[in-house]
């Protein structure tokens, strides 16, 4: 029996799975079904957490499906389900909740601006060599939670906007 190269079996593992992320993506930015789309968005968010996983990072890789498969992906294929189909006319945008709209965006964005500006940032400290999930999540709601608070304003943001894209053209 032959001896299979433990080295040539990794880059083959990883050239299989670099692959299958650039297949979902290519997938994803050229099919013109937008449910085909968002399966090779799937197909992707798969692919990176198994590019995690070789980065030897088991953690953030299943965050990655956790977050984007499980939440994003599935916000995304809700907002597509409730939406009319295209070819109904959609209503015209009011031009006075759209000013509204995007001189609260400008504020918030400028407020953030100003406290990023503001803030006194300090070098990082070294990187922890203990990556077990109790060290993780102690750092996340400690060090790290203005972080993962605005991961949450993110994925929160995700599922109202599919909210209201799909109530919009009830």
């Amino acid at each position: 029996m032959i001896g299979l190269n433990p080295e040539l079996v990794a880059n083959g593992a990883f050239l299989l799975v670099a692959a299958i992320t650039l297949a979902g993506a290519l997938i994803a930015i050229l099919d013109r079904n937008i449910l085909h789309a968002v399966f090779g968005l799937v197909v992707c968010f798969f692919g990176v957490a198994g590019l995690y996983v070789f980065l030897g990072s088991e953690f953030v890789g299943a965050m990655q499906l956790l977050i984007y498969v499980g939440a994003v992906c599935i916000a995304i294929m809700f907002a597509i389900m409730l939406s009319e189909p295209l070819y109904k006319p959609a209503p015209l945008p009011d031009p006075m909740k759209l000013g509204l709209a995007a001189a609260v965006a400008a504020a918030v964005f400028g407020v953030i601006s100003l406290l990023f500006q503001s803030a006194q940032w300090t070098k990082a400290t070294p990187v922890s060599t203990d990556w077990s999930v109790t060290a993780i999540g102690q750092a996340l709601l400690t060090r790290y939670v203005v972080v993962f608070e605005l991961i949450s304003m993110v994925l929160l943001v995700a599922i109202l906007g599919a909210i209201t894209t799909a109530r919009r053209l009830r």
